[in-house]
């Protein structure tokens, strides 16, 4: 599971972009410069874990997980991109729609919504989400 390493640092910005179409090449630059290092056999490495690629360690139970949500006691703020991706993610196991669904179980929850974003809505709408979270955290 380890992750590629690239050739340089455009070769990183090249993936950025690939995995988000909606980033720009001078933020996708920017990006790669903090996103990766270049390693002692002069290959630019990732600076994540590839380990966020395993979905749970935990087996996941429904029931439990709702018991859960109604025991959050602080206010929480759901932020979700126009651009849904949990179909492309969940190949269909599990809809936006389901997901409504179960947020719910949080007292209290106000959802938000990013238009012209995707999954990566740090990158695309940086501004409205910072935003909303200074406006949520204040």
């Amino acid at each position: 599971m380890e992750l590629k390493a690239y050739d340089s640092s455009a070769g990183v910005a090249r993936r950025l972009m690939k995995t988000n179409p909606r980033l720009g090449e001078d933020k996708a630059t920017w990006l790669a410069s903090h996103w990766a290092k270049e390693n002692a056999e002069g290959k630019w490495a990732i600076l994540g874990q590839s380990a966020h690629k395993i979905s749970n360690a935990q087996l996941y139970r429904l029931e439990e997980v709702l018991e859960i949500y109604k025991r959050i006691r602080m206010p929480v703020l759901a932020v979700e991109a126009s651009d849904n991706s949990l179909d492309l993610w969940w190949n269909g196991k599990f809809t936006l729609a389901q997901y409504h669904e179960r947020i719910k179980s949080v007292p209290n929850v106000e959802i938000a919504r990013i238009d012209d974003a995707g999954h990566m809505m740090h990158h695309d709408q940086p501004e409205v989400l910072a935003t909303l979270i200074e406006r949520f955290i204040a």
